[in-house]
């Protein structure tokens, strides 16, 4: 694929040079910038806003076939490019290729799954309690629909809201993270070249001051729909509520692993690794608590420490590397500080917690493992978004429990244990929205809800046919036929 980067704001179907331009530099090494991306400024934020409430109702009433072709078209060449995609993903984000093609082929299959929702919009109809008359419940799109995504799954997690967005008649603006504007373009160019009308998606890079605020403040915005911090999801609901903008967040997390005594040692530390350390720990899903019980906690400690050795830290396109650089200096320096704070509390460093030289000049630090803490420290409160696990001894499955939930957290929890009755207890207890039995607690499908409980989530559900809640407005009609 090749853009002009200073062209890469998408409005009303044109490409448009911004205010100004920011470097996209590579984490895995910093001598190599991706390009300078073009920011919008807010009179190109009002105008994306303009060409999405004119094209709106056009693109609800384009036919449904038409719609659920585009669709398609989007889904289908997402997972024909996930090579090439993936690796430019991986290039400006960190992680390894292996995950950044499976991201890129994930966000396919969200277009793929919409657009043969397109085609399942059915409405209800029943009598009503009066004599000779009729009920249809239908639904509608909501209107024009800012999204607003982050960085660690650049092209996936904009591809889980923009793609019921249009499904369901919506005209969309999407504001992605600025530390990944390469992907965001990559998949507008897609989006462009698939047929959607001219308005019905425009792509505005820029700055949460400059752009996401405006966008949040817009009484000509009839929704929105953000993935980002806790702090940030506060004022989009605090701007948002004024307007009655209706308002999907998905925020931070505390997730924890809990490893049974009756665990089987290697399903136990395969669902660490992947949940803890994939993705360099920046996933709202990521496991940064391993509450372990007593009995299989110096055994299971010693197989975690042996595999943790054993990962390989390194340019995210380098061939065998699990865990790629942090996304930047900011994030690096925040995880190592976190790293410093679980010293001062007195914990155990068993593993890592140090910043790694490599052949080219990255963002690059060791996977870390922390023992002997406790759940009250902000180590344990806080989401890290780091590499970085603490654990926490406990002698019960209801201890384990108690201490899955003691958190202002809600999104994912897992346990690994062989015992039906410990699962289904856990099932019913831990107050997540996502729960895994002998699973990572990172990992979820596109067909099914995805949200969680407390301060990690606001609104409806997203994902599956769940995200109808929030991308569509429910109709009541009442007919006599005379």
């Amino acid at each position: 694929m090749t853009y002009n980067t200073e062209s890469a704001l998408y409005i009303d179907g044109q490409w448009l040079q911004g205010a100004n331009t920011v470097a996209n530099v590579n984490p895995s090494d910093t001598s190599q910038s991706l390009g300078d991306f073009a920011q919008a400024s807010q009179s190109q934020v009002q105008q994306a806003i303009d060409a999405a409430r004119n094209a709106q109702p056009s693109w609800e009433s384009t036919p449904l076939e038409f719609k659920q072709k585009v669709l398609q078209t989007i889904g289908d060449e997402l997972i024909a490019r996930c090579d090439e995609l993936g690796r430019l993903l991986s290039m400006e984000e960190g992680k390894p290729f292996a995950e950044g093609r499976g991201e890129i082929y994930r966000s396919g299959q969200f277009f793929q799954y919409y657009a043969a929702e397109v085609l399942r919009q059915m409405g209800d109809i029943a009598d009503s309690v009066r004599p000779d008359v009729t009920v249809e419940v239908t639904r509608e799109a909501v209107g024009v629909v800012a999204i607003i995504s982050p960085w660690n799954f650049p092209t996936a997690t904009a591809s889980w809201k923009i793609a019921p967005a249009l499904a369901f008649g919506n005209s969309v603006i999407w504001k992605p993270a600025n530390l990944t504007p390469a992907s965001a373009v990559a998949l507008t160019d897609i989006i462009h070249r698939a047929g959607v009308h001219p308005g019905a998606f425009n792509l505005l890079l820029g700055s949460g001051a400059q752009v996401g605020d405006t966008l949040i403040n817009s009484p000509d915005i009839d929704a929105v729909s953000f993935t980002g911090s806790v702090d940030v999801g506060r004022t989009v609901a605090a701007a948002t509520a004024p307007n009655f903008v209706r308002c999907q967040l998905e925020m931070g997390s505390k997730n924890a692993l809990v490893i049974a005594s009756d665990a089987d040692l290697k399903s136990a530390v395969d669902a660490t690794i992947a949940g803890s350390f994939s993705g360099t720990g920046q996933k709202c899903t990521a496991s940064s608590r391993l509450v372990v019980m007593e009995d299989i906690h110096d055994a299971y400690v010693e197989a975690l420490i042996k595999r943790m050795s054993e990962l390989k830290v390194g340019h995210a396109l380098e061939d065998g590397v699990f865990m790629g650089p942090v996304v930047d200096e900011r994030q690096l320096s925040a995880n190592m500080n976190w790293v410093e704070r679980a010293k001062e509390h007195g914990a155990d460093l068993a593993f890592g917690g140090e910043r790694l030289d490599r052949e080219h000049n990255g963002f690059y630090m060791s996977p870390t493992l922390f023992l002997n803490t406790d759940n009250s420290w902000d180590i344990n409160q806080e989401e890290l978004f780091a590499p970085m696990a603490c654990i926490q001894k406990v002698s019960s499955l209801e201890e384990a429990i108690a201490t899955v939930n003691d958190t202002r957290f809600g999104l994912t929890a897992g346990i690994v244990t062989q015992s039906l009755r410990s699962s289904t207890l856990f099932k019913r207890q831990a107050q997540t929205g996502c729960v895994m039995v002998n699973l990572p607690t990172a990992g979820t499908d596109y067909h099914v809800p995805f949200g969680g409980r407390k301060e990690s989530s606001f609104g409806p559900r997203e994902q599956g046919q769940y995200a109808r809640d929030f991308y569509t407005i429910v109709k009541t009609a009442y007919q006599r036929p005379y």
